[in-house]
């Protein structure tokens, strides 16, 4: 019998917004994220000689359209969530007398990134942050191996970087689809919408969060009445009206269904499906309803203070890589901070043990799980314009901790760390 499967008390079925945006169980996290120690702490009693922490983070920069595209992504897209980061650092650091850089690897298109690594690390670099898909995350882990050196993926969500494929060195700051598609699957089991149609896309990443879907509406009772491959194109995306959408509009007709869960990851058709459904009825999954890391609607826990800062920064809306990738640098700033060490062995260690926490405007200090690496998180469930709710929700528990009714726990992973 799986001692993680959460239990969901008839309570939670009637609480209100406000009840879901707590975690139950979980202290508060600390109200400053990027001050000084808290007075009387080792930190702040015991400040130890300077040194420097370079910290490489690797990305892709992302393309200009060839045509207008309101909502195309900036070209330094989770690179200006690091730059904030290194700020964050180097404030908290200077009660510890330690600073903190940034080495920003913009990859050009067919750029190995092993290469680029193992550069770096020649030069003494051992703590890399990556927003790269999951083989290249596998990659450079692997090349790094015998380093020493530690690897936060801040941009891959595949679930078996977190299972058969982790790695000792690999930490995961950004949730697994399998933590995203159990906090949708929360709500839709807390507003008890229970019948859900799954549509999917031709992609392997399509295929993936359809695949976690799925898991996730076995272990919260859902009921997967209707599933259908999207086969008329990207039509999110077309100019204009052609036969496929009348074609189209007409995809969900004689069905029996809550909610309809769309597998678009590429973000190429689901935004097409709202409003088009012969019945009325809601959308969510990669779109519509979303569960994600990060939303310019989510103000509470000091979030609207790290808007405001990026938004200095950059000059734009944070977006989740943004805040993924500043997460990743955090981490390493607040683990040199707590251990008052650089040595990335000590620092490894210690983000897996209880005494490690990570505050990060989520209402509670975030951990790393042990077992898999991958970073314990409330994810905000967001429509476009409003944040809906937060889970875990109220009602789920856990012998440990209500996060960790988010992906994989213990009795199940296939993680091996080595």
């Amino acid at each position: 019998m799986r001692s993680s499967v959460p239990l969901l008390f008839a309570a939670g079925l009637v609480t209100g917004l406000t009840a879901a945006l707590t975690v139950p169980g979980q202290a508060q996290e600390p109200k400053a994220a990027t001050g000084a120690p808290q007075p009387g702490s080792p930190v702040a009693e015991a400040p130890v000689p300077g040194s420097e922490t370079r910290i490489a983070v690797l990305y892709r920069p992302v393309p200009a359209p060839s045509s207008y595209d309101a909502e195309a992504d900036p070209e330094d897209l989770g690179v200006a969530g690091a730059r904030m980061a290194v700020k964050d650092n180097n404030t908290t650091g200077r009660f510890t007398k330690q600073t903190f850089a940034l080495d920003e690897v913009a990859l050009e298109e067919g750029q190995n990134p092993v290469e680029a690594v193992k550069a770096l690390a020649d030069k003494g670099v051992r703590f890399f942050v990556l927003a790269l898909p999951a083989a290249e995350v596998l990659a450079v882990s692997d090349a790094l191996k015998d380093t020493g050196a530690v690897v936060l993926n801040a941009g891959s969500p595949d679930d078996r970087l977190r299972g058969a494929d982790c790695r000792a060195n690999l930490f995961h700051v950004l949730p697994s689809r399998a933590m995203q598609t159990d906090a949708l699957a929360q709500y839709l089991t807390l507003m008890r919408w229970r019948k859900v149609f799954l549509i999917t896309g031709p992609t392997e990443r399509d295929k993936a969060y359809a695949d976690a879907m799925r898991n996730s509406a076995r272990k919260f009772g859902l009921k997967i009445t209707a599933e259908k491959p999207w086969t008329f194109g990207p039509l999110a995306k077309a100019r204009g009206d052609t036969p496929t959408r009348a074609e189209a509009m007409v995809f969900t007709r004689g069905l029996d269904y809550d909610m309809a869960v769309v597998a678009d990851e590429e973000g190429d058709w689901g935004d097409y499906v709202s409003f088009r459904t012969v019945d009325p009825r809601p959308v969510a999954g990669t779109q519509g309803l979303i569960a994600t890391t990060w939303h310019p609607t989510l103000e509470t826990w000091g979030a609207a203070q790290a808007q405001n800062r990026f938004r200095r920064l950059a000059g734009r809306l944070m977006r989740p890589l943004d805040y993924q990738v500043w997460a990743a640098v955090r981490t390493v700033g607040e683990a040199a901070t707590q251990t008052r060490s650089t040595d990335p062995a000590v620092l490894a260690a210690h983000l897996v043990k209880p005494e490690f926490s990570l505050p990060a405007y989520k209402g509670v200090s975030l951990t790393y799980r042990p077992w898999d690496h991958q970073l314990r998180q409330p994810i905000i469930v967001v429509q476009p314009k409003a944040m809906v709710s937060v889970a875990p929700e109220q009602g789920f528990i856990h012998q440990r901790t209500p996060l960790d009714t988010l992906g994989a726990d213990e009795p199940e992973t296939a993680c091996k760390l080595r």
